[in-house]
This record gives structure tokens, C-alpha cells and sequence, in this order.
């Protein structure tokens, strides 16, 4: 195993580690899943209305500059809602033929911070579409990750910023030692990609 290897489990480890000591910590247990939804008691639930903001209140602490800009953000909609379906698309047709597991949307896209009772509906209009835009982000970094895992697995020449995942298993730019054996290594590996 190399050393890049190495260092690539350990983050797994690690980030793995993060995740289960950020679900424990959430919210003090206020909440618990059930059927894949968070359910609040009803003390949490009564203590969050406490602190909603109301829409005249929310008004008047938010510049003008903020309410002027909210269509131009908004207007994003059509393009997010056209690569969210556009990629699904691609995937479903591609993905099989090429031997890659398909990617499960919905661990990437996650619409439930409407059900906080804290937020007033401006605020869960905003929350509920930065969760839809900024999943479908990352769903479609997962599928175009998994995409250049099988056609191009070789590293930039020159450091890449946010890079997925996969990429540090990636060859080394320059590096065209047995290139075809460790191109159908890297296409292998993807056999065992899990949904997210």
C-alpha cells in the first residue's frame, strides 16, 4: 500500500469518526429518526417557536441589499433543477453499461430543515432550497467523480482546490508506467463504490 493510500484511509477513519461524533452530539438528543425523518419532542418543539423571528421582524434586520438580490438568487432554480435531472439521466443510462453502481441521489440531497419550527416560512423557503441546490452539488461531484474514476483517473499536473475523493488514488500526471493495467485497477475499484 503507498503512502497515499495510507494517508487516504486514515482520512476516511477520521472523517468517519467526525460524522458519528457529530450525529451524537446533535442538538443534545432533541431530536430522533423515525422513517427517515427528524422528530422533535414536544418540550423542543415549544422552545424553538420561542425563538422565531417573525416575518416583520425578519424585514426589518434584513438590508436592502439582501431582499433586492433574493430573485437573481432564486433564478439559479432552473439550471440546478436542469443538471439535477440531466445527470440522474445520464447516470441511469451510462452507469450500468460502463459496470458503475449508481449514486443514491437522496444521500446527497437533503430537503428537512423546513420541519425546524424556529425558522419562519421566508426562512425555510431559503433553507429548504440551499439544502435542494447545494446536495445537488455535491450528487453531481459524486457521479462526475465516479465518471473520471473510470475514463481518466490521472491527476492534474498542477494541484487541483476541492478535489473529490477518489482523486488521490489517481495516477500521477506523467506517470504512463502500465497506464491500460492500473486504468482497468482504478475501473475496478469502482465495483466497490457504495451509493454515496
Amino acid at each position: 500500500m503507498s503512502r497515499v493510500e495510507e494517508i487516504t484511509r486514515e482520512i476516511d477513519r477520521l472523517q468517519a469518526e467526525l460524522d458519528a461524533e457529530t450525529a451524537r452530539r446533535a442538538c443534545d438528543g432533541c431530536f430522533r429518526m423515525k422513517g427517515g425523518k427528524p422528530h422533535f419532542d414536544a418540550q423542543t418543539k415549544a422552545e424553538h417557536r420561542k425563538h422565531k423571528v417573525t416575518l416583520r421582524e425578519l424585514r426589518h434586520r434584513t438590508p436592502i441589499g439582501q431582499l433586492l438580490t433574493g430573485p437573481v438568487i432564486f433564478s439559479l432554480i432552473v439550471p440546478f433543477v436542469i443538471i439535477d435531472l440531466w445527470v440522474t439521466l445520464y447516470m441511469w443510462i451510462c452507469f450500468p453499461v460502463y459496470g458503475i453502481p449508481l449514486v443514491r441521489r437522496s444521500a446527497f440531497v437533503k430537503i428537512d430543515r423546513h420541519l425546524l419550527a424556529y425558522l419562519n416560512v421566508f426562512q425555510k423557503i431559503y433553507c429548504a432550497y440551499c439544502g435542494y441546490c447545494n446536495g445537488v452539488v455535491a450528487y453531481v461531484r459524486e457521479v462526475a467523480g465516479r465518471t473520471e474514476a473510470f475514463w481518466c483517473p490521472i491527476k492534474h499536473a498542477t494541484k487541483v482546490a476541492g478535489a473529490h475523493p477518489r482523486y488521490a488514488g489517481f495516477l500521477d500526471y506523467g506517470d504512463g508506467k502500465d497506464y491500460i493495467a492500473r486504468l482497468d485497477a482504478s475501473r475496478e475499484r469502482l465495483k466497490d463504490a457504495g451509493p454515496e
